[in-house]
């Protein structure tokens, strides 16, 4: 439907011009929303207006939660993050963190989603003014990890077609790229692979993939061949989400389902693996004097939140496409026992397949392979190695982490794109105009961000960009949104929208969490990683960075951090007041939209049949009606018919026609 600016400025050209003597109707449909409504948006108050639901079935809107949940945060990070905090310990933090911040945090993000309406730049700005930058900065950090999840699918995509080999180059040391130290692992009694050992996969990544320079100040050539591969990857995002949830939910409903099976199957060939009971151990058991290692708890909150995918702006992003009163409770936990229960399986897959390597290498797990993000092309292809049909089932297992890359991709560019259009209404329309336009210039800016990731050095960037945009960050901007939401706004208020939403207010667990126990154990976690703060360093510490890359690093998570303040002080210089307690006030009262007929915030008034009347109304001295049906009430318009039902035909005439026939006051729906 036309935004009324466009219909007034036809009405101003309608009444200065003369018109060719030609009669011509135009139909428009009422209650069917083609485009996002956020397109309509040209000026403030309007975008403050809740968004017309896009989701087809409640399917849908599970499938994307679980597709972005269980996605490459579990298959590749969870592993990856668990080996690097020292296995079994990193268990602790992790579900101690899940109960007390997660899964309180996701029910708040979904609410908040569902209740206004609005990207997550817009939930925020609406509940507390003073703390809008707090959705800008989740929505910065999902732009810098779209710049390196791509980069996983692009590996993803080139052990793809390696797969399809007559034999898979990662299960010996004959290949060129091989070098002196390359063992393949064997048992045998009384052999020790040395102290310098790598297996071929290790090899085959390193020497062959990235083609590995010595360090990140060693930066290299481009990896062409890895730049196809990204740029494919992009090309299969930018097509699934084009027509935004229309059409990366329907994809979803296969990405989103065939990687369970494939990961069951896995898990159960991994355990009868000969060594398996030692990498299980390893992972199970936690050594309980690394508790008070900060990088453990900064690593357990860093991987809830980004297996979880809170934080980042997606959820609440999904969930502003929900219907009003859908039941966030059950979706919470579906998301959180889906998720939970699928790191534990892939974990477990892991480190079996981690318990056998050091079985046959006759070392222990902890020292079998690096501890860097690639961990995942390390341990994976040998354990396809060690299966019947190696081929097939490493072709099926590199598909399904493409499918699990494609989700979590496919939410963040969603989130980075619906947070734009929010956000910059009227520019996007003024001078791009099509969402597919704006999904295009997304995809192309994250494309070029991320070649510095697909250099020979380019595995050092990954890493350090993992760390601070993605770990170390994580942490305040979740402490900062529970403050904003809980305290500001008050759980009081969250509560009563909840309820209005469902029918059941949340429970005192989850109100405790929101206001006391969540923000006291994220501001702990953030005094002690400050306290204890590590350096990361790559490859079990065998290589450590320059100070320089330490300084870049914090330069990216300033990036986002640097929105809280620098939002809250715009908000306070453009508030009224003449002091200084009088603009904070302003700052910190809730911006909800209300409608200007019931007051309410959600109500049949949001129907495009009322607004359609209203500007057939206010354009009478332009359009005459063809049908004469008077006693329109548009109380009732949702009520008349189903839903997308109605149109409304007017027919343009000429000046000399207008003036022979005056419009009456009567309009037609029909």
């Amino acid at each position: 439907m036309p935004c009324r600016n466009d219909l007034d400025a036809q009405s101003s050209k309608h009444s200065e011009q003369s018109y060719y003597p030609i009669s011509r109707v135009a139909k428009v449909p009422l209650g069917i929303d083609d485009d996002d409504s956020y397109m309509d948006m040209s000026d403030e108050a309007a975008h403050l207006k809740p968004r017309q639901q896009h989701w087809a079935n409640k399917m849908q809107f599970v499938l994307a939660c679980i597709g972005y949940s269980v996605g490459l945060g579990n298959v590749w990070r969870f592993p990856y993050m668990c080996y690097k905090s020292g296995g079994g310990v990193f268990l602790v933090p992790y579900c101690i963190i899940l109960f007390i911040c997660s899964i309180p945090l996701l029910f708040m993000e979904l609410s908040v989603g569902q209740y206004t309406g609005r990207g997550p730049i817009g939930a925020l700005g609406q509940l507390c003014p003073l703390f809008k930058g707090a959705g800008l900065a989740s929505v910065v950090v999902s732009f810098l990890m779209s710049t390196y999840y791509s980069v996983i699918i692009g590996y993803s995509i080139y052990y793809f077609f390696t797969s399809f080999k007559t034999q898979m180059p990662w299960i010996d040391c004959s290949n060129r790229w091989n070098t002196p130290d390359c063992w393949v692992p064997q048992r045998k009694e009384n052999v020790t692979a040395p102290n310098t050992s790598r297996t071929p996969s290790e090899e085959f990544f390193e020497n062959k993939v990235l083609q590995i320079s010595p360090g990140l100040e060693y930066p290299g050539m481009m990896r062409w061949e890895l730049f196809a591969c990204l740029v494919c990857a992009w090309l299969m995002v930018y097509f699934a989400t084009w027509k935004s949830i229309k059409s990366s939910a329907k994809v979803r409903y296969f990405t989103a389902t065939f990687p369970f099976v494939l990961i069951i199957i896995l898990m159960f060939r991994a355990v009868t693996l000969e060594g398996a009971d030692e990498g299980l151990r390893f992972f199970f058991q936690p050594k309980w004097s690394e508790l008070g290692n900060a990088n453990v708890w900064i690593n357990a909150a860093s991987q809830n939140f980004n297996s979880l995918g809170i934080t980042f702006g997606s959820m609440i992003s999904f969930a502003s496409y929900n219907k009003y009163n859908n039941n966030i409770l059950r979706d919470t936990v579906a998301v959180s026992v889906v998720n939970m229960l699928t790191s534990l399986l892939v974990g477990i897959f892991a480190f079996s397949t981690l318990g056998n390597l050091a079985l046959e290498q006759n070392t222990n797990v902890r020292d079998v392979i690096g501890d860097g993000p690639g961990m995942i092309f390390v341990v994976y292809p040998q354990a396809m190695a060690k299966m019947p049909y190696a081929q097939l089932w490493a072709v099926m297992f590199f598909f399904m982490l493409l499918c699990l890359g494609l989700n979590s991709q496919f939410a963040i560019v969603e989130v980075v794109v619906t947070s734009i259009q929010d956000g910059f209404p009227r520019w996007i329309k003024r001078h791009l105009g099509y969402h597919e336009i704006v999904v295009l210039f997304v995809c192309v800016i994250s494309c070029l961000f991320g070649l510095p990731n697909i250099i020979q050095g380019g595995i050092y960037y990954f890493q350090l960009m993992d760390h601070y945009a993605a770990s170390v960050t994580i942490m305040f901007l979740a402490f900062c949104q529970m403050i904003a939401i809980a305290w500001f706004y008050g759980t009081g208020r969250l509560s009563k929208n909840v309820k209005q939403m469902t029918g059941k207010a949340p429970s005192f667990y989850l109100k405790s969490c929101w206001l006391v126990l969540g923000p006291s154990l994220l501001f702990a976690i953030w005094v002690l990683s400050l306290v204890n703060y590590k350096e990361p360093t790559y490859h079990n510490g065998r290589y450590t960075y320059p100070d320089w890359a330490y300084g870049i690093g914090w330069m990216f998570a300033s990036l986002s951090l640097i929105c809280i303040p620098g939002y809250a002080i715009i908000n306070f210089m453009r508030a009224d007041g003449s002091n200084f307690w009088e603009r904070i006030k302003v700052t910190l009262r809730p911006n909800i939209y209300e409608c200007k007929i019931c007051g309410e915030h959600h109500c049949e008034h949001d129907y495009p049949e009322q607004e359609q009347y209203m500007l057939a109304q206010e354009l009478n001295n332009v359009y005459k009606s063809t049908m004469q049906k008077p006693g329109y009430n548009a109380m009732l318009a949702s009520h008349a018919a189903p839903h997308g039902g109605l149109h409304t035909e007017y027919t343009y005439h000429s000046k000399a026609e207008h003036a022979a026939h005056p419009a009456t006051d009567q309009h037609s729906v029909k």
